[in-house]
């Protein structure tokens, strides 16, 4: 299918989808799969995540996603699959995970690749959060119109982390997991997010916070960012995170409807439409908890997303699938620019 018969055949599946889960006897997940927080509610089943998938000559075949776990989730993808054809690709997630750090500093900090330290001037990649949030990774530096001031760009998890959260609440680098704590580590302040809420539908997980200092090094890792692009399937790409530092991967899905993203207590679990689906190229994860807000560019330096959620399992290597907010859609929420 040529990308617009793709989009139309995907947007008629997804109601046939959610109707095939909304029939299904309510279900727990098994052993090794427990929902707990993150479930959509006591007894639900998850729903299936429908997008495209490139085929590398230009077309698409429909993708279909289901969590580890479920068993009658599996056997709805299956025949879901079997109606849409040969070629439909199909694959098991694992349990989708909001990827900020946990809390079990330093073992988290002494394993990661990433940059996990104090960092001046600030730069791409490194630690960042919240002052009450364990650490997520600064994804890159924005500004607004008129302003003179420099942002840094992150997700609501890692720079708001709950509702209680308060436009001017203190931001600190490298993030608490890390060692960081306020005044000594203070970088700036929240200045803006993009809410997320119980019971509803989002498109994007992100913040931004206003820098102190305006003298910052957005060179790294591949030079200054200040293009964008729609994420088209098939591309090579990279990010620079706190926790994996650099890694390479290939954008498997798009425009992907339905991903279940479990945030724990507070939030539970959300689900989020139009996503981009990037399996790592490498020979270990493209990204792990503590890498959510990095930014995910193509090998030409031009900014794809907004790393957000992952799991442990799936892609081509089994280490995992990485789920990124489109990158335009993540700055018109917050009206700014690279």
């Amino acid at each position: 299918m040529d990308h617009e018969e793709a989009r139309r055949t995907k947007l008629q599946l997804v109601d046939h989808a959610r109707d095939l889960v909304d029939r299904a006897a309510p279900v727990t997940a098994r052993s090794g799969g427990s929902p707990s927080d993150d479930a959509p509610g006591p007894g639900s089943v998850p729903s299936l995540a429908l997008g495209l998938a490139p085929r590398g000559d230009g077309r698409y075949a429909i993708a279909v996603r289901y969590p580890l776990g479920y068993p009658q989730v599996r056997s709805i993808a299956r025949r879901l699959a079997a109606e849409i054809g040969p070629g439909t690709d199909v694959r098991r997630t694992g349990r989708v995970t909001a990827l900020r750090t946990g809390p079990r500093p330093p073992v988290v900090t002494a394993q990661a690749a990433g940059e996990t330290g104090r960092v001046r001037p600030l730069r791409p990649g490194v630690s960042i959060a919240h002052v009450r949030v364990t650490a997520g990774t600064l994804g890159a530096f924005v500004r607004r119109v008129d302003d003179p001031a420099v942002y840094a760009l992150s997700n609501y998890h890692v720079l708001v982390g709950d509702p209680t959260a308060q436009v001017g609440d203190v931001v600190v680098q490298p993030g608490p997991a890390d060692g960081g704590g306020a005044p000594e580590d203070r970088v700036g302040e929240l200045a803006d997010f993009a809410p997320l809420a119980p019971g509803t539908t989002a498109t994007v997980d992100a913040a931004i916070a206003r820098l102190d200092e305006a003298g910052v090094d957005a060179t790294y890792p591949v030079g200054t960012i200040t293009s964008t692009a729609v994420a088209l399937g098939g591309e090579t790409v990279g990010k620079s995170g706190r926790t994996t530092g650099v890694t390479a991967g290939r954008v498997t899905a798009i425009e992907l409807d339905d991903i279940v993203v479990g945030y724990g207590p507070g939030l539970g679990a959300l689900r989020f439409d139009d996503q981009i689906e990037v399996e790592s190229t490498g020979s270990g994860p493209f990204s792990r908890g503590g890498d959510s807000g990095s930014l995910v560019y193509r090998s030409d330096g031009v900014a794809l997303g907004l790393l957000f959620a992952g799991s442990e399992t799936g892609g081509e290597n089994g280490t995992g699938l990485t789920y990124v907010n489109p990158i335009d859609t993540v700055l018109q929420a917050l009206d700014v620019s690279l």
